[in-house]
């Protein structure tokens, strides 16, 4: 994985619960499925408003 793909780990993807994509990103890559980043994050456990934006991000991370 080059630099430039982690460039965006910083991002807070759940303003809820302050969930940045690489906190998303560590939780995948340690085998978690969606439940359980959702809760060990606190993504998805606010308002919902995530719920789009962390599917689709990992879509992307199962793709890769």
């Amino acid at each position: 994985m080059s630099d430039g793909d982690n460039a965006d780990d910083s991002e807070i993807i759940c303003m809820c619960s302050g969930t940045t994509r690489g906190k998303i990103r560590k939780l995948f890559n340690d085998g978690m499925d969606l439940e359980a980043i959702s809760n060990w994050s606190g993504a998805l456990s606010g308002c919902g408003g995530c719920e789009w934006d962390v599917a689709t991000f990992l879509a992307e991370l199962s793709a890769q």
